[in-house]
């Protein structure tokens, strides 16, 4: 049957950890084993050995061999058998010179020539090893047996059972499997805590499902149309997805920094940060309007959601714009009603000469009303604008008027851009003052704007507040908030590399003024505009 592998990222790794575990025990174990084995087969032959050298060094052995004959009763047996006693040796084999033994464990194989080659202890030279003899396998040593004069008369041969070398092995082997079984136990409840807290951690998926799950991740983060902005518990970025890159304007290396690093100071910022608190707040960023969301998570950092609203921002100023046209639409109805009814008046009366004057005198104040913004302000979107914003200024009661050093050429890059801050402006000033006053101009490719009205004026303490996302004064209105009009100003100023501020008016009021450096396009030089002449009337002809 095919062993499965589980799926859990838990079991996965509890069955690695206990594998790996196990495996590095035994290699210890392996690595343990070699060595002892040799260093006990080396401690028995040395034992051995020196068993040899204190039989072969007793006094008078040489003499007996050389006196008596090999015996089971004789004195060498009997001085070898009390050694071997003593040191619980396997045997003890004295030998003469022509290898035959006059001592062994077995009496009967006494006066025989001994089963392993004696030439290296006769030679005199002290032999180790392990070899197989009458009595099995053991490890001995053969030493040379020297009479009082130094001569070799003889050698003894010490043998050691190697079943006591192998009891020993097996001894220390229990002992160390013991210590191995104790350090896989600690090691398999290490390694089930490990998996225990990495479960909790995966919420018990599979590697596989973890897998999948990142991937939609990433193709979520990547194709929504709303900005993520993940941070950690420092406040660095770990995470931001293409939308909110565009909408703030960051690079792709932001990831790893720090909020305040990437951003430049401002609302957006503190939202972000988490300075800012509540929800759907409404930030400027670049000229866009964003409603920025921020929420918390388990680990100490936070993820923002930044929706784009610039659109439905200037929907709704729109909108206001069209209900104040409604409202000056409504007003001249009843006015040109009421002109009608006089001219109507004028005819059934027959006075036909006053009827004609009067319809002439006002054709003519309508037509110089017009005429004088378009005049100064050539730019149609602009003298439109400020031509609506008149019939909304007629309707409050306010008076507004455009100043004598008004005058702007028609070459604007984007006039979209002008009609925001105008627009602007202008509503602020109509809804704080009884007169205002609107002057455009141009310096070189710089467009300035000033708006000055009659109102309250700004205290110096708030002149840089009115310009932050969300400070107004004004109650909001149920389609869109409040507090964005000037900030959104300043932003657009200052992405032209320009500048908004307000200062006071003389005799009270406020003036603000804005200034939009490369605004306008390059005039033409007096070269080009002949070139582009002669081009024309060749065409022509």
């Amino acid at each position: 049957m095919r062993i499965r592998w589980p799926r859990r990222v838990f079991a996965q790794v509890l069955l690695v950890q206990l594998a790996i575990t196990t495996g590095v025990i035994m290699l210890a174990i392996g690595l343990f084993f070699a060595p002892l084995s040799s260093q006990l087969d080396d401690q028995s032959m040395r034992q051995a050995l020196s068993i040899a050298q204190t039989t072969a060094a007793e006094p008078g052995l040489a003499r007996l061999l050389t006196t008596t004959p090999p015996s089971a009763s004789g004195p060498v047996q009997a001085e070898a058998d009390r050694i071997r006693r003593a040191t619980g040796a396997l045997y003890i084999v004295v030998m003469d010179n022509r290898g035959v033994r006059w001592s062994h464990t077995e009496t009967g194989r006494i006066g025989e020539h001994v089963s392993t080659d004696p030439g290296g202890a006769l030679a005199g030279d002290e032999v180790m090893g392990i070899d197989r003899g009458t009595l099995g396998r053991s490890a001995r040593g053969k030493v040379p047996l020297r009479d009082d004069h130094g001569k070799i008369v003889g050698a003894v041969s010490v043998g050691i059972a190697y079943d006591s070398v192998r009891d020993r092995l097996m001894s220390a082997v229990r002992g160390l499997l013991l210590y191995a079984g104790a350090a896989l136990a600690v090691g398999a409840l290490a390694a089930y805590g490990v998996s225990r807290r990495l479960q909790r951690r995966t919420h018990g998926l599979a590697f596989a499902d973890i897998s999948a799950l990142l991937d939609e991740r990433e193709a979520m983060l990547h194709g929504i149309r709303e900005g993520v902005v993940a941070l950690d518990r420092h406040g660095r970025i770990r995470l931001v997805n293409d939308e909110a890159q565009r909408l703030l304007g960051l690079g792709p290396d932001a990831a790893g920094r720090g909020v305040d690093e990437v951003l430049l100071p401002g609302r957006t910022t503190d939202v972000l940060a988490g300075r800012v608190d509540g929800a759907d707040l409404l930030t400027v960023s670049g000229g866009r309007v964003l409603v920025a969301n921020r929420m918390p998570t388990g680990d100490g950092g936070a993820v923002a959601t930044l929706r784009d609203r610039t659109e439905l921002e200037q929907l709704g100023r729109e909108l206001d714009s069209t209900h104040g046209l409604l409202d000056a639409l409504r007003a001249q109805d009843h006015e040109h009603a009421n002109r009608l009814h006089t001219l109507l008046g004028l005819l059934e009366l027959g006075m036909h000469d006053e009827a004609a004057e009067f319809v002439a005198e006002v054709a003519e104040a309508h037509r110089s009303s017009a005429e004088q913004f378009s005049e100064r302000v050539h730019d149609p979107l602009l003298a439109a604008l400020l031509v609506g914003k008149a019939a909304i200024a007629a309707e409050r009661g306010v008076s507004l008027r455009i100043s004598a050093a008004t005058l702007l050429p028609d070459e604007v890059v984007d006039p979209r851009d002008v009609v925001t801050v105008l627009g602007n402006l202008v509503d602020n000033a109509l809804d704080a003052a009884t007169s205002v006053e609107v002057e455009l101009r141009a310096e070189g490719t710089t467009v300035v704007l000033r708006v000055s009205d009659n109102g309250p004026g700004v205290p110096p303490a708030m002149r840089e507040q009115i310009f932050t996302e969300g400070w107004s004064t004004k109650q909001s209105p149920a389609h869109r908030g409040r507090g964005l009009g000037l900030a959104l100003v300043r932003r657009l100023a200052e992405r032209y590399g320009g500048m908004a501020r307000v200062t006071a008016r003389a005799g009270g009021g406020a003036v603000f003024t804005v200034v939009l450096p490369e605004a306008l396009a390059a005039p033409l030089t007096a070269s080009a505009a002949g070139l582009g002449a002669g081009a024309g009337s060749g065409v022509s002809r």
